[in-house]
């Protein structure tokens, strides 16, 4: 707040990261600045963060320890604060448009996952406080294992109100911390398990998808003792000769609840080029899943 009442932009990666230290060249600086343009909520506002800094529980050193993560080269262009680009912002979400972002994980895989959260966390903020509605906004992120926090699950679970949404894809729910796996499955409409996954992972789906009511035949095959003395001894010499017992065949047709998926079918019965689909309309109607063929 100081630092942009001061120079009317927000402050650098570097410069965050310097004043969230509490270094004592860059907070003189910005006091020196501050006083220069008159501003005494920004002075008492930098009063207060120095009086904060080394005390218990002070966020500062933890948010400079995540800011530094950030304070690469490959995102100088992205955190451009001076003017020189123009950046993206999530308030844009009102125009028709996209946005591909592509993160560096490869070199910088911690701060990929920070930038991941952030994007999520301001896609859901922003999504839900759009003016115009009548456009769908989605996110689409390819690994989504580390971006779903307790937080980020309520948010995306509200965003079906506000005409948006978010595709999460997971290449194992073991990257996703098992409290949140029952409710990250829960929060989505439309789910889809490819070929190849694990009989835990598929426990957790098949819960999702419930059960459903189903007719079944049990088919037994009991002796045949009917009829006279006469009877049973043909049936006898039949037998004797043919080595098979005349048997009465009964069918039993009740009602039980099954699993629409089980686990193992999930991971043992979805061959390859294929998936397990199920999808849930704008109005809630949901479908059961189907087996569905990917490509072609």
């Amino acid at each position: 707040g100081p630092h942009r009442s001061a120079h009317g932009r927000f402050p650098s990666v570097p410069e965050l990261r310097e004043l969230l230290d509490g270094v004592p060249v860059a907070l003189a600086a910005l006091r020196q600045a501050c006083e220069a343009a008159g501003d005494g909520a920004a002075l008492r506002e930098l009063d207060a963060r120095v009086r904060q800094s080394g005390r218990p529980g002070d966020p500062g050193p933890l948010l400079a320890d995540r800011i530094a993560l950030l304070d690469r080269p490959a995102f100088a262009g992205f955190f451009d604060t001076g003017g020189t680009t123009r950046p993206f912002a999530m308030r844009d979400l009102a125009h028709p448009l996209r946005v591909r972002i592509d993160l560096p994980e490869r070199g910088h895989a911690e701060a990929s996952r920070l930038l991941a959260r952030l994007l999520l966390a301001q896609f859901t903020a922003c999504a839900r406080d759009r003016d115009e509605r009548s456009l769908f906004a989605c996110l689409v992120l390819d690994d989504a294992a580390h971006t779903l926090t307790p937080a980020s699950v309520r948010a995306v679970q509200r965003l079906r109100t506000a005409n948006a949404g978010v595709v999460l894809a997971l290449r194992s729910l073991d990257e996703v911390p098992e409290p949140l796996r029952a409710a990250a499955v829960g929060a989505v409409g439309c789910r889809v398990v490819l070929s190849g996954v694990s009989t835990w992972d598929g426990e957790v789906f098949a819960q999702a998808w419930g059960r459903d009511w189903v007719k079944t035949e049990d088919v037994t095959h009991n002796p045949d003792f009917s009829g006279g003395t006469l009877r049973r001894a043909l049936r006898g010499i039949r037998a004797l000769f043919t080595g098979v017992r005349a048997t009465t065949r009964s069918v039993t047709v009740r009602t039980v609840q099954r699993e629409r998926w089980s686990a193992s079918d999930l991971a043992h019965k979805v061959p390859p080029g294929h998936a397990v689909v199920s999808l849930t309309t704008v109005r809630g109607e949901a479908s059961p899943p189907v087996l569905t063929r990917l490509g072609e």
